[in-house]
């Protein structure tokens, strides 16, 4: 995994590839949106995992977060969308695959809104259609409004299980290991984020989303209940529902389960896959 820092359209970004022009040839890479604070590294479970099935990967900072610096500014979901389309234009990157997990669940979606032709498949993980969203348990949601986990590892150990749920309520060695991959974000950079999906939702123009789309839930996650996947499932057209035994996290518990379900939805010889909705 290379990571440099470039500015790119306006603005500069830190950024991560594993592709080289052979990996672009036989399948397109994987643009990953990360969660709300969440720097690149959290995902270097799933990345190097990713390899180990023959898929690049493209990953980014959004602005205040990890080595991207917070802009002067506020900004909404269509920006960083941009930016993300600026990168791969950096990069010489005409198509990808996208996966979006929690908050860039919401981005992935305004990406693939904003520029359609150049995403050939969506993965959704843990995510909602926004404001217009089966809400979460409020004290989860309360205790994200905050970054204080990010900066206080006594506090993530006191309230990682309720917040994530699954694995994490019961294994305080999984909270440790979330651990050692936490950058804490600029408090100002995180207050964007906030900021940034604040009366966004996805209801009106989900239908028109083409691609064949994989929604990976949690039974079991304090923040995005899985009937906002079922929601999601049910509204794109060529959708499909995967409903995970873990919290809101799973993508790192449960990496190598996770990733063989993306892996095998994005094998170019899935391409024509079934285009109705089912649920597990």
């Amino acid at each position: 995994m290379r990571i440099e820092t470039d500015h790119v359209g306006g603005q500069t970004i830190r950024y991560a590839v594993t592709i080289g022009w052979a990996d672009i040839c036989v399948q397109p890479p994987l643009l990953v949106f990360n969660g709300i604070g969440a720097s690149l590294e959290l995902m270097t479970p799933v990345i190097e995992a990713l390899g180990r099935h023959g898929i690049s990967v493209v990953a980014f900072d959004v602005p205040g977060t990890g080595g991207s610096p917070t802009p002067t500014l506020p900004y909404r979901l269509p920006r960083v969308a941009r930016m993300a389309r600026d990168l791969l234009h950096h990069l010489q990157i005409g198509t990808v695959d996208a996966l979006g997990v929690s908050w860039g669940g919401a981005l992935a979606q305004e990406f693939v809104h904003q520029y359609p032709h150049i995403v050939r498949r969506l993965v959704l993980a843990a995510t909602s259609p926004g404001v217009v969203m089966v809400p979460g348990q409020p004290s989860a949601l309360l205790r994200l409004v905050s970054p204080r986990r990010y900066f206080d590892p006594a506090y993530m150990t006191r309230v990682g299980g309720h917040l994530y749920g699954g694995v994490y309520r019961s294994d305080p060695d999984a909270l440790h290991e979330h651990g050692r991959y936490l950058a804490p974000p600029a408090k100002l950079g995180y207050l964007f984020q906030l900021l940034a999906t604040s009366g966004w939702s996805s209801l009106p123009w989900l239908r028109s989303i083409r691609q064949p789309t994989l929604v990976l839930m949690g039974r079991d996650d304090p923040i995005v209940p899985p009937v906002n996947g079922r929601i999601l499932a049910s509204m794109i057209p060529h959708a499909r529902l995967h409903v995970l035994p873990c919290g809101h996290l799973f993508l790192l518990p449960r990496t190598s389960e996770s990733v063989g379900l993306i892996a095998e939805f994005l094998e170019p010889k899935m391409a024509h896959a079934s285009t109705g909705t089912t649920r597990e």
